[in-house]
């Protein structure tokens, strides 16, 4: 894990997730690339001089959150990049093959019955990279178990999986494996693939109507300092899809929760 990516929205989302990125970071030797995109308006006969102001206003709030965060020894490298949010992280995610993009479940504004808000909803959707998100204000700490929420236990894509077994590796964690037999599963492979099963701590099964209500049942038992879960339009975000949010009456943690490419 070398490449870490920071997506600033909020100057106040921007600081905790950079806080978490460099003590992340610190652990796994990665560098931290903290990018603010903004749009190019356009304005007969002004459109320069707008950009230049959107590019050091961008610039002059990623300085704001670099300067209230101690780096330590982590290599930071903050840029105010134009175009469009969704499209321009797919492209910095390519060029600078980041492994990792951290960023917040909501925005600062969004009402508090949301857990998941439209951009960050829209960022799970529309790529494919491996996402970490942080709780609000959520302050960095050794992270000793893992729990692995999923359906199917064989993982047809190559490489669905390396990004928790390089944080498990780093940090020393435990992974813990909770399959949810649903309804829908009867054409799906049920056994889990060896591999996996060699690097986890322990297993447990469990039939609910949906992913999330396995992990609710079993959540408080396993106790996790992060939750992981893959991207999949029948699986833990079934309901994302419908919708760019998600409400905490629907999902919500107060753990990192990290989201893996999806196998469909």
């Amino acid at each position: 894990m070398k490449n870490i990516l920071v997506p600033v929205g909020s100057t106040e989302n921007g600081i905790t997730n950079l806080r978490y990125a460099v003590s992340f970071a610190s652990i796994s030797g990665a560098t931290v690339y903290l990018i603010n995109i903004y749009k190019e308006f356009s304005k007969a006969g002004g459109m320069a001089k707008i950009t230049q102001q959107a590019l050091e206003d961008n610039q002059k709030q990623l300085d704001e959150v670099v300067s209230a965060v101690d780096c330590k020894d982590v290599e930071v490298i903050a840029r105010a990049i134009k175009g469009d949010p969704f499209e321009g992280i797919s492209r910095v995610s390519k060029q600078l093959n980041i492994d990792l993009m951290m960023v917040s479940p909501q925005s600062v504004d969004i009402q508090d019955e949301v857990y998941l808000g439209p951009i960050t909803g829209k960022l799970v959707k529309q790529t494919d990279i491996p996402m970490l998100i942080i709780p609000k204000n959520y302050i960095f700490r050794k992270i000793e178990t893992i729990l692995l929420a999923f359906k199917s236990g064989h993982f047809e894509k190559d490489g669905v999986l390396d990004p928790l077994m390089d944080l498990a590796q780093h940090f020393s964690s435990k992974i813990n494996l909770l399959q949810v037999k649903t309804p829908d599963m009867a054409n799906e492979v049920s056994s889990i693939d060896e591999d996996l099963l060699s690097k986890s701590s322990s297993v447990t099964a469990t039939e609910n109507a949906t992913i999330y209500q396995g992990v609710l049942e079993h959540f408080q038992q396993a106790h996790p300092d992060m939750l992981c879960v893959l991207r999949r339009k029948r699986g833990f975000f079934q309901k994302l899809w419908e919708k760019n949010s998600v409400l905490k009456q629907e999902f919500y943690t107060t753990k990192p929760l990290l989201i893996l490419r999806g196998q469909e």
